[in-house]
């Protein structure tokens, strides 16, 4: 069957707090009649996409992102030797994600975590969501890594910081790439995590400018400094991604007649 629209997918890159910002590009492209048919995930994207497609609107996906502080991500069980054991936020997943498989997210999402003992990039998309995602958002040296199936997990943003690729492999036509980073030079580094979320940055710099070109449209929502752990800035990150989406509606809208005019250019063909 001849397909009459392209499928597009949303890669929903990493960026712990700033992730947040993903809530308002959601919104941008809900008010805008944008259809999403895959979702790929890094570390916070994982976490939007996946209760995105667990059913959660934007509405309630605003009143968790206002609710959510940091006393639930980083700092609510720290021992002595700097991890967080992330069970809490785990339970807090699966109760948002109402106790879902990846396999029952609608759209589908694909969630990207990394093999620390490989170097591997895991693309999740069966199994547990909450496990899924506690493995996506385990920042080396914050959270202690995920087992899964074998395989010792942490943050998907280490080995593939906006996972472009995955969701073009899930069988996107147009991909929308969402990068939530911003890299700031000569910060005041203060604690270990900013040490951390420093260093993530500067890994992602390269990560990014490959995954610029491969994307149909990439949307950067972080304008100037906003730390990756300041739970406190949520309603101006979300703003700062419907306004940065709505920027990209008519190249959205571009790509998708492009795709049109192509489909019934080789339909035609094909009919002579």
């Amino acid at each position: 069957m001849t397909k009459e629209r392209p499928t597009i997918g949303l890669a929903l890159g990493s960026g712990g707090a700033r992730g947040f910002a993903h809530v308002g590009v959601l919104k941008a492209l809900e008010k805008e009649g944008i259809p999403i048919d895959f979702i790929a995930g890094s570390s916070m994207g994982a976490l939007v996409g996946s209760l995105y497609g667990a059913g959660q609107t934007i509405e309630n996906l605003e009143r968790f992102a206002a609710l959510f502080r940091r006393k639930y991500y980083v700092d609510f069980i720290v021992p002595k030797l700097g991890f967080v054991a992330g069970h809490k936020v785990k339970e807090l997943i699966r109760l948002l994600a109402k106790g879902k498989k990846v396999e029952e997210l609608s759209p589908p999402v694909a969630i990207v975590a990394t093999d620390i003992k490989k170097g591997e990039r895991v693309v999740i998309k069966e199994g547990d969501v909450a496990t899924a995602i506690r493995a996506s958002i385990a920042i080396p040296g914050i959270f202690v890594p995920e087992k899964w199936n074998d395989r010792l997990l942490v943050d998907g943003g280490v080995i593939d910081r906006v996972p472009v690729s995955v969701v073009k492999q899930m069988g996107a036509d147009i991909t929308i790439a969402v990068d939530v980073s911003y890299f700031r030079t000569e910060p005041e580094l203060h604690t270990i995590y900013d040490v951390i979320m420093q260093s993530m940055d500067i890994m992602g710099r390269e990560m990014v400018r490959y995954q610029e070109i491969d994307s149909s449209v990439m949307i950067r929502p972080i304008l100037k400094h906003s730390s990756s752990l300041a739970f406190s800035e949520v309603d101006s990150l979300i703003k700062c991604g419907e306004e940065a989406t709505l920027e990209q509606i008519s190249m959205i809208r571009r790509c998708i007649a492009a795709w049109e005019e192509n489909n019934h250019a080789n339909k035609s063909k094909n009919k002579g």
